[in-house]
């Protein structure tokens, strides 16, 4: 397609290529203005020659934003730029970082450099060296964290373009080997890596780092606004111990950060680093029109559980959408929430283009898992657009720089509308037109936005949600600081008002020995072992091809059940497996290359055990909403094998797996006898109706919860245990909680007054998955009553 096509035409071609069952598939379509560019003035302290490399590289004159982020830095405060995709906030930091550096003493030296690791560099970059060894002591160095290995290597590529005249900047993560990490530790200047190397090896083994932290000016922590629930509070712990190494060898790093659009990113970074930091979130880059699409994928003629309707899945209305749009040269990415959907997005998309003549491999999958040597491939094709389209997951989201994108489809809503929009944004990066199409799934919150834009348009996005004095989060850092260094009193200030009593919990316990000046790590384990950045909480599971012995993937260990339980079909670089085995004692599972020609989808049963209540309101004489901690015993108990392009359920089978019990954070609602009789329901209701408003109101809290639905569980009961009256659960799917549940009580009131109305609204008769059923429901969607769920909704949202 010419690309002086504009956005309308692009549309519209979309929607006449699908023919009539297109016809009304742009269920809403938003205009995003154009906006022009403010201008401000290059620094006076910056290094004269970064000027000129920027401007040789396309930065005529520095945005707004820039330059004020730039001043705040260099002025020594630590920093948070907040504005929109594609504004250039790297400039903001690396106008002060690399002016640092290149003032050093050592940039300027003329002596011998020091070897170059060629492994390190692309041939093109042979010529560069290090500066030399005997200056080293007196070179500051920035240390740069990005939450994706594919974002550290893409802002590697861009710093080494510059060709400044500073030893390369260099990735550290899982694919660097010893030799490398040797180099980096000697020469490195601008190291760029990830909070999980900085957890597990940088910071254990700090007295080999010593040089490099002694020397540390900046720490860029980029993307901050993906560091979220329990994963936020690790990275948080993780950042709290640098800088507690930082002051040990006498270093006092500035904090730059760089963020999506988030409310409150002042007060977010400051809850991150620990430390007063300033805000810039007046973006002075421009952005050309956008054209935002909300879709709805059309009905089928396949009837799901409980025979009802079902609407052509995301991920292979997505596929189509991904075929036509190559086939007509529109430069597209789309995104998958899962690695097995980015795969099959990709398989199909080939196979319609393939059938229509068209060739296939301009489209490719990207996503975690990936060979390093396939990843820097990947992104090769794309930056110089060899590949036409591609499906990927969330890696692509963070930041990758992927000029000249022309549409981008989301295969289902990512869970924010932070989110939303880093994605949307991935497109018209170079000032043109863009499309972004919202290819909603078939459930009650993708259905509730694309018919009501309202709630997505023309509102704020949400704030990132973390709580860095999580327990169970902040246990592990502790005694991985106090394996460090020994932990001192006054070191526990860094970690919180929680951190004292802990660190005596953990002296009681055993964990730590304390003495007269303090706690020491004493056991033989590493101390660093104890915590998973992730939130999986358990020993990643291996997944092995079983007749060759070839190791293809991990899979989180807490979520290994689900994932690759036997029978479960995992996909992997557009091959299709079977899992033959599980062991989860051993963290392995055992696969064969097989395509069945359906998905698979793992099935819960679970219990909720109240455990603390902590808050509580009365709504009203019939009606109380609590909040607390819990403990959830779930189970996998079976899996549905579903077409993947129909979602047609095929088959369930059994499983046996043993259970996991979670203890978390969750938000319920009672009702009492009487105000079920107001609800018109008798006793052979209520299980039904409290189902299917437990469902609902999961699909409906990540609209104001920082969160999407598979990081949440729930349970009803029509009388529980621990209430003894009708109760809806829903709880944190993450150990210890991760702010989600809590913020669904805050909000309680929005939140299930919006459930409510969206059960209403669905055009279905007696349930379906765009209203009061869920994918991932443990008793098979059974039972669930829609309207008694609406009448017991009434009830609860009834004033006082």
């Amino acid at each position: 397609m010419p690309r002086s096509r504009t956005a309308e035409e692009i549309l519209r071609r979309l929607v006449f290529l699908g023919g009539p069952s297109r016809e009304g598939s742009a269920v809403h379509v938003e205009q995003v203005d154009a906006r022009l560019p403010r201008y401000g003035e290059w620094p006076q302290w910056a290094d004269p020659l970064l000027v000129e490399r920027l401007m040789a590289n396309g930065v005529e004159r520095p945005w707004s934003h820039q330059v004020e982020a730039a001043e705040l830095l260099h002025a020594g405060r630590h920093t948070v730029l907040s504005t929109g995709t594609a504004s250039g906030k790297s400039a903001g930091y690396l106008l002060p970082a690399l002016s640092r550096l290149l003032g050093d003493a050592e940039a300027r030296s003329k002596r011998t450099p020091a070897p170059v690791r060629a492994s390190l560099l692309a041939p093109s970059e042979e010529t560069l060296a290090p500066a030399a060894p005997s200056a080293r002591q007196r070179a500051a160095t920035v240390l740069y964290l990005a939450p994706t290995k594919a974002l550290a290597a893409d802002q590697a590529r861009r710093l080494r373009e510059l060709d400044l005249p500073l030893p390369p900047a260099v990735c550290l993560d899982g694919d660097t080997t010893a030799e490398e990490r040797r180099w980096i530790r000697e020469y490195g200047r601008f190291v760029l890596s990830n909070p999980d190397m900085l957890h597990y090896s940088m910071l254990p083994d700090h007295r080999r780092w010593a040089g490099f932290l002694r020397r540390l000016a900046y720490v860029v922590v980029d993307e901050c606004h993906g560091y979220r629930g329990v994963f936020g509070a690790h990275v948080s712990a993780v950042l709290r111990r640098l800088r507690r190494l930082c002051a040990y060898y006498g270093a006092d790093p500035i904090f730059a950060l760089a963020s999506a659009t988030t409310a409150d990113p002042q007060a977010t970074a400051s809850r991150l680093t620990g430390l007063d930091v300033e805000a810039v979130t007046e973006d002075g880059s421009p952005r050309g029109r956008m054209l935002f699409a909300l879709w709805e994928p059309p009905l089928t003629d396949a009837r799901g559980e409980r025979g009802a309707p079902t609407r052509r899945t995301a991920v292979a209305e997505t596929a189509t959408l991904l075929a036509d749009l190559a086939g007509e040269q529109v430069r597209t990415v789309a995104f998958i929430r899962s690695r097995r959907g980015a795969e099959l997005v990709s398989i199909m998309a080939r196979e319609q283009l393939e059938r229509s003549g068209v060739r296939g491999e301009q489209v490719a999958a990207y996503r975690a898992g990936y060979l390093r040597e396939d990843r820097r491939a990947l992104e090769a094709a794309l930056q110089s657009g060899r590949l036409t389209a591609v499906a990927a997951t969330n890696a692509l989201e963070l930041g990758v720089d992927i000029a000249g994108l022309d549409a981008v489809v989301m295969a289902g809503y990512p869970g924010t509308r932070a989110s939303l929009w880093q994605q949307a944004g991935r497109a018209g990066r170079t000032g043109q037109e863009a499309l972004a199409v919202l290819v909603a799934r078939d459930d009650p919150l993708d259905t509730y936005l694309v018919h009501h834009p309202e709630a997505l348009f023309g509102k704020p996005v949400e704030a990132t949600v973390f709580d860095p004095g999580n327990p169970y989060v902040l246990w592990g850092h502790l005694c991985a600081a106090a394996a460090e260094l020994p932990l001192r009193k006054d070191d526990l200030d860094l970690f919180g008002p929680g951190a004292h009593a802990l660190a005596e919990e953990l002296g009681r316990t055993g964990w730590l020995r304390k003495r007269a000046d303090g706690w020491y790590w004493t056991r033989p384990e590493r101390a660093a072992d104890l915590s998973d950045l992730r939130g999986s909480g358990a020993e990643p599971v291996r997944i092995i091809e079983a007749d060759t012995g070839r190791l293809l993937g991990m899979a989180d260990g807490a979520a290994a059940a689900g994932a690759v339980h036997p029978g479960a079909v995992y996909l992997h670089q557009g091959e299709s497996y079977l899992v033959r085995d599980l062991d989860l004692d051993a963290s392995i599972a055992l696969v064969e290359a097989k395509d069945p020609g359906y998905a698979t989808y793992a099935r819960e049963q679970a219990d909720v055990r109240i455990l603390k209540e902590e808050r509580v309101e009365e709504w009203n004489s019939h009606c109380r909403i609590a909040y607390g901690t819990v403990a959830v015993t779930s189970r996998v108990v079976g899996y549905l094998k579903r077409d993947s392009r129909t979602g047609q359920v095929l088959g369930e089978e059994p499983l046996d797996l043993p259970e996991h019990t979670l203890t978390t954070k969750a938000v319920w609602w009672t009702v009492t006898p009487a105000g079920l009789e107001e609800a018109l329901l008798g006793a052979p209701d209520v299980p039904g109706a409290a189902h299917a408003a437990e469902h609902a109101s999961i699909g409906l809290l990540p609209l104001f919860a920082d969160c999407d639905r598979w990081d949440l569980g729930g349970l009803s009961a029509a009388e529980h245990p621990d209430t003894g009256l009708a109760t809806v659960f829903v709880h944190d799917g993450l150990q210890g909680g991760a702010g989600f549940a809590e913020r669904g009580f805050a909000k309680a009131r929005d939140w299930l007054t919006a459930t409510r109305d969206a059960i209403a609204a669905c055009e279905c008769r007696t349930g379906c998955p765009s209203c009061v059923q869920s994918p991932k429901c443990g008793n098979g969607n059974e039972p669930l009553d829609k309207t008694g769920a609406i009448r017991l909704l009434e009830v609860l949202l009834k004033p006082s």
